[in-house]
């Protein structure tokens, strides 16, 4: 195991914002593709870079998705048009049909998914996890020789809700196929957010001893509140690219009791007290992480930074109009769970209500 808060930490991280897809197939509330495109704008202006934007699912099976190619349509257009022009707009493609989509809408990256565990592949794509390997490959094929990039994901990497453990050697194995395939990543998911510090350490252990830890990305879930915990691990391999959701969205339909993915803002918090670049500034995130969970029916925020940071604004700001009602001219009556910016923050959000 390595030793802890090795000296050779990253010194900057790339966030790869899986909000706007894996977080929202798993909402029960369906947004428009205003709203999908609002939220990812909120994101860009943040300072993230790479962002998956939708997936070129059929919206029979995740109607979350539904829009995914109007969505990327209209941001790579704006991309065409000089706008956005450092950010990554990727997509989930898991067949041909899919892959045909995505390439009708401009996009320039798209992203795979394969499974560490045989019942899981299963009961999730109705295959085995060599027939869905299988699968990709002519998408891979068809993707590089268009010039877009592919990404690979791996789920169930320390644990299934069918199998329990898996063996870190199927995840090596799965992980070495999908680079194989043309894959210049692969990001290791933790499905149903049951790793720990230890067992990460484990698994990378086995995939580092084979795998160079820069093709290698990390996707936690924070269902028993070890994400941050195990992302700290995995910087100490030198993993340098994080998956994270805005506001902790997400979870998984198919592993029962998954909670929502680890939160940006936590992730981000963290890295910028180990002194490791992120060019992301928290407070733009929480305008985007109060932004959906608004659209969501004023859902509670899935990040602890945020709600610690809205908690404290509002009774600073309690103070003060605690302060003002001393003057009769004051009308203000009642600040029942209210989202409350003081304005010389020129934070936008002033008018944006939210449940504490």
């Amino acid at each position: 195991m390595k030793k802890f808060l090795s000296t050779n930490l990253p010194k900057a991280v790339r966030i790869v914002e899986v909000g706007p897809r894996d977080g929202l197939q798993n909402e029960s509330i369906q947004l428009t593709v205003t709203n999908k495109i609002q939220l990812i704008k909120y994101l860009i202006n943040a300072g993230l870079t790479t962002i998956e934007a939708g997936s070129f699912v059929s919206s029979k099976w995740v109607p979350q998705m539904n829009g995914s190619e109007e969505i990327i349509s209209t941001l790579i257009n704006e991309q065409n048009q000089g706008f956005h022009n450092n950010v990554m707009f990727t997509a989930l493609t898991p067949n041909m049909k899919g892959f045909e989509s995505a390439l009708k809408s401009g996009v320039k990256e798209i992203a795979v998914f394969g499974a560490a565990s045989e019942s899981f592949s299963l009961r999730n794509i109705n295959c085995s996890i060599d027939e869905s390997i299988n699968r990709f490959e002519s998408v891979c094929k068809e993707a590089i020789r268009n010039n877009i990039r592919v990404r690979g994901y791996v789920s169930c990497v320390l644990g299934c809700p069918y199998e329990g453990k898996i063996n870190p050697q199927v995840v090596k194995r799965v992980t070495k196929r999908l680079l194989d395939l043309g894959c210049y990543e692969v990001s290791l998911g933790d499905t149903i957010g049951i790793g720990t510090p230890g067992s990460t350490s484990t698994l990378l252990d086995e995939l580092t001893s084979e795998i160079p830890s820069e093709k290698l990305a990390v996707h936690f879930h924070d269902t028993y509140g070890q994400a941050l915990a195990n992302i700290l691990v995995a910087l100490q391999y030198g993993i340098n690219v994080i998956d994270s959701s805005i506001s902790g969205l997400g979870g998984c339909p198919y592993a029962a009791g998954a909670s929502g993915n680890v939160a940006t803002e936590d992730v981000v918090y963290m890295l910028q007290g180990l002194n490791i670049s992120t060019n992301i500034e928290l407070s733009k995130l929480i305008e985007a992480s109060v932004y959906i969970d608004t659209l969501l029916n004023n859902r509670k925020s899935g990040s602890k930074y945020t709600f610690a940071t809205i908690a404290e604004r509002n009774r600073i700001n309690s103070k003060k109009i605690e302060c003002n009602n001393v003057n009769p001219n004051n009308n203000i009556k009642s600040l029942d769970n209210a989202f409350i910016i003081d304005k010389r923050n020129n934070n936008n959000l002033s008018n944006i209500t939210q449940k504490l």
